[in-house]
C-alpha cells in the first residue's frame, strides 16, 4: 500500500463543498462548528471523552502532498484554483475544547471549530471518525473499570480490533479510563501503555507435555510467570500441573511473580475450585487471571458470585465495543459571522432529537456546595451569569420541569487549543490526562453509574440560548 497522508483518510463530499465554496465565493467566510453526540453508548449515565491529542496533531500537521494534489486532479471534479488552495494548505482557524478525559453528557459542544468554511470542511471526516472511535473505547473501558473495583484489568483484543488504528488508539483509550496496561506492544511503544504478556494454548501444545511448556516458560520468564491451565483440563491437569512447576522452579525465587490463568468454562466456578486447590498447596500468593469474552456485565456477575479472581483479561467486548459499536458524534455549523457579528445558526429537522442548538457557546459545568455536578449549563458565548443569585435550571423540551439552585459554582469546562492555527496550550502526558479522567469519573454520583436505569444528568440551556432557540425555529416553522 502507498504511504497514506492522513489529509486523504476524509470524505469525498468534504472536498466537492470546499471547491464550491471556493467557486461560489464563499472561501473567507467564517462559520462556527460544534461536535457533539445525541446518545449515551449502552444507555450509561456519561461518556468519557478521548481523542484530542490525536486531534490535534492532525490539525497542525495536515496538508496535501504533490501526490495527494495529482490524485484529487485525475478526480476531473475539482477546480485549479482550489488545488492550487491546497497544495499551500494549513489549517488557519481554532479549536475550542473540553480536555481530554473529561466526562461529557449529550447534545453539549464537546469540540468547536471556528475558522473560514474550506478549513472547517477539510477536517471533518477525521475529526468525527477520532471522537466517536476514541470515546466510544474509553467509555466502554470506563464502565469495565467500574465494574471490577479493585482488580486488575488487562486490554488484550488487538487481534480481534477493527484494524490496526483501532488497537492502538484503543489501547491508549482503554488506559486513559483506567485499564491497567494492555497486550498491544505497538499502544507501549508508542504512547507508553503499560504492555505485556505470558502464553497462548499454542505454546502448551507446541511441548510434549503440558508440565513441560509450563517449566520451560517458568525458566524463561520467573518474573511473570503466569501458565495458562485450560488447553486440556482445568482441575485434572492444568492446575496440578501448574502448582508442580511453581514448587519446582519459582517458589525459592524471591523475585518471582506467578499466576494461572483460565480461558474456558465456567470461570466463577473453576477459580474457585483453583484457588481452594492452589491454597492447598501453599501456593496463597499465586494469583488467578481470567479471560474469556468479558465485559463488564460478566465481570460484575463473577464478583457477586465472589470468584476469588485477581486479574481480567478484556479482549474483544472492550476494544470493539460490542455492546453498542456506535458512539454517534455529528459535526454541525452552529453560526456565521457577517462583517465581525456572529449570526446563530439552526438545523430544523422532523426528528426533534436532530434539531441543533444554534449559536458560538460557553459550557458551565454546574457544582453543588459538595463540589459534585448536578448539570451542565450552555449559555451564549458573551453571556454573563451572575453566580451571587440563584440559577434556574429548566428543561429544554419540558420547560416547565424547574429547578432553582442557589449555593452553586460554575466550572467553564472548555479552553482553546488552537488559535489561528497556533497550539497556545501544552499538552498533558498521557498520565496526567489518565489522572485527569479519574478525577472526573471520581466526581460523578453513583447514580450516574449504573448500568441500568442511571441518573439522568441534565443539559439545560440558558434563558437566552433557550430564546434564541426557540425563536429560529419559530421564523423557519412560517416559512
Amino acid at each position: 500500500m502507498k504511504n497514506l497522508n492522513n489529509a486523504m483518510v476524509t470524505d469525498f463530499y468534504e472536498l466537492t463543498m470546499a471547491n464550491g465554496y471556493f467557486l461560489e465565493g464563499k472561501a473567507n467566510e467564517i462559520g462556527y462548528y460544534d461536535i457533539y453526540y445525541r446518545s449515551i453508548p449502552d444507555k450509561g449515565g456519561f461518556a468519557l471523552f478521548v481523542g484530542l491529542e490525536s486531534i490535534i496533531d492532525h490539525i497542525m500537521n495536515l496538508h496535501f502532498s504533490e501526490e495527494d494534489i495529482d490524485f484529487l486532479r485525475s478526480k476531473k471534479v475539482l477546480s485549479e484554483e482550489f488545488l492550487d488552495y491546497l497544495k499551500t494548505f494549513s489549517f488557519k482557524g481554532d479549536v475550542i475544547s473540553f480536555n481530554e478525559g473529561s466526562i461529557i453528557f449529550p447534545n453539549e459542544p464537546v469540540i468547536t471549530i471556528k475558522s473560514n468554511l474550506v478549513d472547517a470542511q477539510l477536517i471533518e471526516t477525521f475529526l468525527l471518525q477520532t471522537v466517536n472511535h476514541q470515546t466510544l473505547i474509553a467509555t466502554k473501558a470506563a464502565r469495565i473499570r467500574y465494574s471490577a473495583k479493585d482488580k486488575v484489568v488487562i486490554e488484550m483484543g488487538a487481534r480481534r480490533a477493527h484494524g490496526i488504528d483501532s488497537s492502538i488508539e484503543g489501547a491508549r483509550a482503554a488506559y486513559i479510563a483506567g485499564i491497567d496496561s494492555t497486550s498491544n506492544l505497538a499502544a507501549d511503544q508508542i504512547y507508553g501503555v503499560p504492555s505485556g504478556g505470558t502464553m497462548s494454548h499454542s505454546w502448551v501444545q507446541s511441548f510434549s507435555s503440558e508440565y513441560e511448556a509450563f517449566k520451560a516458560y517458568a525458566k524463561l520468564y520467573p518474573h511473570n510467570a503466569t501458565l495458562l491451565v485450560d488447553t486440556y483440563n482445568n482441575i485434572n491437569s492444568g492446575v496440578p500441573n501448574a502448582i508442580k512447576v511453581i514448587k519446582e522452579i519459582l517458589l525459592d525465587n524471591k523475585d518471582a511473580s506467578y499466576g494461572i490463568r483460565i480461558d474456558s468454562g465456567d470461570l466463577a466456578y473453576l477459580a474457585k475450585k483453583s484457588r481452594a486447590m492452589l491454597d492447598e498447596a501453599g501456593l496463597n500468593n499465586c494469583k488467578i487471571v481470567v479471560s474469556n469474552a468479558l465485559d463488564e456485565y460478566s465481570i460484575r456477575t463473577l464478583l457477586n458470585q465472589f470468584a476469588p479472581i485477581d486479574v481480567f483479561g478484556v479482549g474483544e467486548r472492550l476494544i470493539t465495543s460490542k455492546s453498542d459499536p456506535v458512539f454517534g458524534a455529528v459535526y454541525k455549523l452552529v453560526a456565521k459571522e457577517e462583517n465581525g457579528v456572529i449570526i446563530p445558526i439552526i438545523k430544523i429537522s422532523d426528528n426533534p432529537e436532530k434539531v441543533t442548538t444554534p449559536h458560538f457557546k460557553k459550557v458551565y459545568r454546574v457544582m453543588n456546595k459538595n463540589n459534585r455536578p448536578v448539570a451542565d449549563y450552555l449559555t451564549t458565548h458573551n453571556e454573563i451569569v451572575d453566580q451571587k443569585k440563584p440559577l434556574t435550571l429548566f428543561d429544554p423540551i419540558y420547560t416547565w420541569k424547574r429547578k432553582e439552585i442557589k449555593e452553586y459554582t460554575l466550572k467553564d469546562i472548555r479552553k482553546t487549543i488552537i488559535k489561528d492555527g497556533e497550539l497556545i496550550v501544552k499538552l498533558p502526558t498521557l498520565n496526567e490526562i489518565r489522572q485527569y479522567a479519574k478525577s472526573n469519573l471520581d466526581e460523578l454520583w453513583t447514580e450516574m453509574r449504573r448500568f441500568s436505569n442511571p441518573h439522568k444528568y441534565y443539559i439545560d440551556l440558558s434563558q437566552n440560548l433557550w430564546n434564541i432557540k426557540d425563536g429560529l425555529m419559530n421564523d423557519y416553522s412560517k416559512k
